[in-house]
């Protein structure tokens, strides 16, 4: 690279003119990995803020919400823009942690390229891994920085081997690091440059490398350089090195930054961000390999109507075209949304047509969902700072825009489109939640509300069958972020319940009862009797109603008020509270009387009959079973296969997935997955996945049946 440093002005707005002179750089790595203490660094070599803010004491720009400071560790997308030279950098600072990949997901959607942050320290992680592999499917340039380099156990040649090992023989450095292997980093070897950039004294010096900086240097240099003619396309390139030739470093480096730009070179940039080194070099890879937004493929795009929407290029006279890649609330301005703009300007007070995916699938896909935009600010962290309007390619904040949601896009009005939106995990940890007193429960709903506009790996469920409020999460840590936030932002406190799995009854034998109604007060009495016999049918028969009644025994008119008490007492079921199905009844005699008999009197005969005939029918209860995939390393099949069996589950088979991944298939009880989201991720180290689709209900083993039979009866 250019191996120069520059700085904006302190207190500036970054602010952009033209797509080509904005970068929107995502940085991803594992918690802890220090993607937080670099962005506070760079925002400070830049002159974007006085000093640099840290993560232990809370005062970062990108960790501000309260949570961020009481953990010590990101669980929102943050964006913190800088000027380097000409050029805007919104740096995209995401959650480390698996249980927040909603935000990491949307932070890759706004960006153009990533950083992967890899910890000296700690080496690649599963979860990073498993990124970089989504961003090579997806074509994404890349970056690896190495920090924490003066951490004691910081040893960049480790870090790089685990790197090379991890994302592939295309990953080489740039610089290499020098210090006293004791924490201390004193500067930098530039490989193409061949000179030492010496920060020991507090600033940039730039000199010759000494003799045994030489030879260090000259054991990556050569490997370095074939990578780049490799990737060239010059294909007479590689003769004329081979040939003894000395390339010229200028050839060398605009050969390198295509490189990076297609995204098939990967340079590896050491940093002590603590201590300044590696800061400049960082910036001249970001600013001068990374692509613009007018470099960077557009998202899919259709109209509103699902029709071709035509060429779209990164132009800010063109038609716009905007995502909501985040929404956030704040206490005094309301919801925030965070825009991505790909075509077009987005001005204060235009009105634009607000789409999604959502909204198409309610039926909501007229022109009524326009909406008129108010203030355009650039985001700090949670500062908001306000601007004229916003550019193809950069990113700006919204305030109020009460219609849209995560992932909507915002188009002219005239020409309403629609993106294709970014793809997400489904939430697949439940937990049930009641609130903990009547204020809490009339707030609750509105709470809820925002928060699902705000997130979208959230999913809200009101089971109507088991009288439940389920929260779809991502796993433990989200759950917990997210009861935090009903109690410190929307003051709505909850508690966490037993979650019900929604059970059925059915019967084991044929049997027959009698339903008895007689009651006589000196008035309207009530009378009916009816006998019935009940038998078991194959899973999924559903209820069946025959009618063998002769002579007239039970008049016509009440036979359908049997059937309808029949059916209520099936809905509360016999033994567990659970709704019967997959029985046959037949009503085959009864009595009437011509005065007491009525349309109720024989709805609570009906009843009566189905639960005496229950009592002699062996009622027995069902259970939901899942198909279930679990996608795995290989390295864990064997824990995982073991689990599964430990769970009542059923094997069915393994598949090999290409990049050392084993697709496990299996049928489980739902009881059996309640906490797999938590359990999965523990066992393969947080790289593990799997989704659910419901089979069919088989009987639940008599030893479970009998204590969920004690507990409604106890309940």
């Amino acid at each position: 690279m250019a191996e120069k440093a520059t700085s904006g002005a302190a207190g500036r707005v970054p602010s952009a003119g033209q797509p080509e002179s904005v970068r929107n750089v995502v940085l991803v790595g594992h918690s802890g990995a220090g993607k937080t203490t670099l962005v506070e660094a760079l925002l400070t070599a830049t002159g974007t803020i006085p000093r640099a803010g840290r993560v232990e004491d809370g005062s970062t720009v990108s960790d501000f919400d309260e949570v961020e400071i009481r953990q010590q560790r990101s669980v929102n997308l943050t964006v913190a823009p800088l000027m380097h030279g000409d050029t805007k950098v919104n740096l995209l600072d995401t959650p480390g942690y698996a249980d927040f990949i909603g935000d990491l997901r949307a932070g890759l959607r706004a960006a153009d390229a990533a950083l992967f942050t890899v910890s000296a320290a700690d080496g690649v992680d599963g979860l990073t891994a498993m990124l970089w592999d989504e961003c090579a499917g997806a074509g994404t340039p890349r970056a690896v920085v190495i920090t924490k380099l003066d951490h004691h156990r910081g040893d960049f040649d480790e870090a790089l081997a685990t790197c090379r090992a991890s994302f592939g023989d295309s990953v080489a450095p740039l610089y290499l690091p020098v210090g006293d292997g004791q924490g201390t980093v004193s500067g930098l070897i530039g490989l193409l440059s061949e000179r030492y950039f010496d920060y020991s004294g507090g600033t940039r010096a730039e000199r010759d490398p000494d003799p045994a900086q030489a030879d260090r240097m000259s054991t990556f240099r050569d490997s370095l350089i074939e990578a780049v003619i490799q990737e060239s396309e010059d294909e007479t390139l590689m003769d004329r090195y081979l040939s003894g030739e000395q390339i010229d470093q200028k050839v060398l480096i605009e050969d390198l930054e295509k490189a990076v730009a297609r995204g098939s070179f990967y340079p590896v940039i050491p940093v002590a961000a603590l201590h300044g080194v590696g800061l400049a070099e960082l910036l001249e890879v970001m600013t001068q390999a990374f692509p613009s937004p007018a470099e960077h493929p557009m998202p899919d795009v259709t109209t509103v109507d699902g029709k071709p929407a035509g060429n779209l290029s990164c132009d800010p006279d063109g038609p716009l075209l905007a995502e909501v890649v985040k929404t956030t609330s704040d206490p005094y301005v309301g919801r925030i949304s965070l825009v991505r703009v790909f075509s077009g300007t987005l001005r204060p007070d235009a009105t634009v047509h607000v789409s999604g995916h959502g909204r198409i699938a309610a039926g909501h896909a007229d022109h009524d969902e326009d909406e008129r935009i108010g203030a355009l600010t650039s985001p700090l962290g949670k500062n908001q700072r306000p601007i004229p309007a916003c550019v193809a390619g950069d990113i700006c904040a919204v305030a109020k825009l009460t219609g849209a949601e995560t992932g909507d896009t915002l188009s002219d009005k005239e020409r309403p489109l629609l993106m294709e939106p970014w793809a997400m995990p489904e939430p697949l940890l439940p937990v049930a939640i009641s609130a903990k007193s009547k204020a809490d429960e009339d707030k609750l709903s509105q709470a809820l509300a925002r928060l699902v506009a705000e997130d979208s790996t959230l999913r809200l469920e009101n089971n109507a069958e088991t009288h439940q409020l389920v929260l779809w999460c991502m796993g433990e840590a989200h759950s917990d972020l997210l009861l935090d936030r009903l109690a410190t932002r929307f003051g709505v406190e909850v508690e966490t319940v037993p979650l019900r799995v929604p059970l059925r009854e059915t019967l084991s034998g044929k049997a027959q009862g009698l339903g008895r109604n007689v009651k006589q007060t000196g008035g309207h009495g009530e009378f009916a009797i009816c006998h019935i016999e009940v038998e078991p049918l194959p899973s999924g028969g559903g209820f069946e109603f025959v009618d063998k009644i002769v002579g007239g025994v039970v008049p016509r008119q009440f036979i359908p008020s049997v059937e309808k008490g029949l059916r209520s007492q099936m809905e509360q079921g016999v033994v567990a509270g659970y709704p019967m199905v997959d029985i046959r009844v037949t009503l085959y005699d009864g009595k009437a009387h011509s005065v007491d008999s009525s349309d109720m009197a024989f709805q609570k005969a009906g009843r009566a009959a189905l639960r005496d005939a229950a009592d002699k029918a062996q009622p027995q209860l069902l259970e939901p079973v899942d198909e279930v995939s679990v996608l795995i390393g290989d390295d864990y099949v064997g824990a995982v296969m073991s689990d599964l069996s430990s769970r009542r589950g059923r094997v069915l088979g393994t598949e090999p997935v290409p990049g050392g991944r084993t697709m496990v298939k299996a049928e489980i009880p739902e009881l059996e997955l309640v906490r797999y989201a938590i359990d999965l991720r523990s066992m393969s180290h947080g790289t593990g996945s799997f989704t659910r689709s419901y089979l069919r209900y088989e009987p639940l083993p008599s030893h479970l049946a009998e204590k969920v039979i004690a507990e409604s009866k106890n309940g």
